[in-house]
């Protein structure tokens, strides 16, 4: 571990909606951070402003903050010492850097056109091959290790455009710790001559992050896998800038696979395969076409969270429901794992699910009372929008399902009496012998002054006893009676909470209606 304070930083583009990936590239950073003591910022790199997306850059934000995941300085979170954390913002500083490289002969000028580029793979296409700018083609090509000095000059006189590559050596073995990984070797033969510095001055990835980085006091650099080839011309600037010692560790994560296993989870995997791959709801600024979000979805954002770190590391323990608290302490980069990890969408609701039942029922009920009022019609004063009612319904209906925004469907017997019954089960259940036993229980319910659960419970054995019933035969009924439905929360908490004169009013109307017709 290195002895400079812990720095890690989200470096994201704006050139869409953040991807699931890529929250969970940001949450690793996050809980290294925090498990150090360290720093956690957010910087926007956005160099190729061909690909900027309005709108991109705050929804990153805004799904950061959703996350809990929330950096201590950078974009949106507030200024620090390295400000400013957009990459436009820093152009200016990037051009002495590739200079630097091309005057230490580490990097040249390239004038070859786009054009000539195009040719050049489509020649190598034709002869079912890859064209790579490195160091057995650069000599054949149009640059300054090809070109006299005086040829240069007038080129760039003449306002000619070029970029500056990084220039890589041939058969030179580069290596490197990865903290997951372990040691990573390239032959340099492998590695193609990076554009550094394009020629609208702007840099590209290549330079402009590894100056930041170092800047920025950056230690140990978390992304995705994606970017491992990229590594040995990322190791071989530092080292031709003299930073070498300053690198930052590197960490790269394993991908995030489709739930067959067979291929990336895509931006374009989202909706199309059923579930969100996005932690907000996105509307495209062109298309206007919306993809949907973890969030609008239902689910928590400690849920999505305690999902996200599990797609990848494993705390080596059974326990898997971990606030994001706990997730921090438990957190070691090295308990992540190399291979892909594969996403399962019902694994996702499973830990919404948990997390969901260690929610203070007081507070979904708060949060569902508006949508409750609307759904069943029912005025501000109404007894079952209480806080002491709406925090019962929900201590019954956490069992039984996924998702807070389900608790109204699922649990509408709790708000409005049934108008239909579950026929099919009152036809095999009922015997013309209860009636005697539901009318006493009916006018039991009716005279009853206690409403508890116990009173309830009570009432209905006696009530049993005296008809020489056993519980069990008319259990069923009495739940489908009161709630139009064969299955459901627990029978004597939902008695209770309607009150014995609510069920005895259900009563009466289910002997009128779904009896008649067994």
């Amino acid at each position: 571990m290195s002895l400079r304070r812990v720095r890690v930083r989200f470096a994201p583009s704006p050139t869409g909606p953040l991807h699931m990936g890529g929250v969970r590239t940001a949450l690793y950073s996050y809980l290294f951070a925090k498990k150090h003591g360290g720093d956690f910022l957010l910087r926007i790199e956005d160099t190729d402003q061909t690909r900027f997306v309005p709108g991109a850059e705050q929804y990153i934000i805004d799904s950061l903050k959703w996350c809990g995941i929330a950096p201590n300085e950078g974009v949106g979170f507030g200024d620090g010492p390295h400000a400013p954390y957009r990459q436009s913002e820093r152009k200016p500083m990037y051009r002495q850097y590739a200079e630097q490289l091309v005057r230490d002969g580490y990097a040249y000028l390239a004038f070859d056109t786009a054009e000539e580029m195009d040719a050049l793979r489509k020649v190598a296409e034709a002869n079912k091959q890859t064209f790579a700018y490195d160091s057995s083609s650069r000599l054949h090509l149009r640059n300054s290790l090809t070109m006299t000095q005086e040829a240069v000059e007038a080129a760039i006189a003449a306002g000619e455009n070029y970029v500056i590559r990084l220039k890589v050596p041939r058969d030179e073995e580069i290596r490197f710790t990865d903290l997951i990984r372990g040691e990573v070797k390239f032959n340099s033969n492998v590695v193609d001559d990076k554009v550094l510095l394009k020629g609208d001055g702007m840099p590209t990835y290549h330079l402009a992050h590894i100056v930041d980085d170092y800047l920025m006091e950056i230690t140990h650099a978390i992304r995705g896998e994606e970017w491992l080839p990229s590594a040995p011309g990322h190791i071989l600037t530092y080292r031709y800038l003299g930073w070498e010692d300053q690198m930052p560790a590197y960490a790269h994560l394993p991908l995030l696979l489709k739930p067959d296993g067979n291929g990336k989870l895509s931006k374009r995997d989202g909706d199309r395969l059923g579930f969100p791959v996005f932690p907000m709801d996105w509307s495209d600024p062109s298309s206007g076409e919306l993809s949907s979000g973890y969030k609008e979805r239902g689910y928590l954002p400690e849920a999505f969270v305690n999902m996200l770190a599990f797609l990848g590391w494993n705390p080596g323990t059974e326990q898997e429901i971990f606030s994001l608290e706990e997730l921090a302490a438990a957190f070691h980069i090295e308990q992540v794992q190399h291979a892909g990890a594969k996403f399962d969408p019902e694994k996702a609701k499973w830990f919404n699910e948990q997390h969901l039942r260690q929610l203070d029922a007081g507070i979904i009920a708060h949060s569902l009372r508006a949508q409750v009022a609307e759904q069943f019609g029912l005025s501000a004063d109404d007894a079952k929008l209480s806080d002491a009612y709406l925090t019962k319904a929900v201590e019954l209906l956490k069992p039984r399902v996924q998702f807070e925004n389900e608790m109204p469907r699922v649990g509408s017997y709790l708000f409005e009496a049934p108008k239909e019954f579950d026929q099919a089960v009152i036809d095999k259940k009922w015997k013309p012998d209860y009636i005697p036993f539901f009318e006493a229980l009916k006018d039991t319910f009716a005279a009853a002054s206690a409403q508890d659960e116990a009173s309830i419970k009570l009432q209905f054995e006696e009530t049993c006893a005296a008809h020489h019933l056993k519980p069990g035969e008319v259990l069923q009924l009495l739940r489908i009676f009161v709630s139009g439905q064969s299955g459901g929360v627990d029978l004597f908490g939902m008695l209770a909470l309607l009150g014995a004169s609510e069920c005895a009013n259900r009563l009466t109307a289910a002997m009128e209606h779904a009896v008649k017709k067994a």
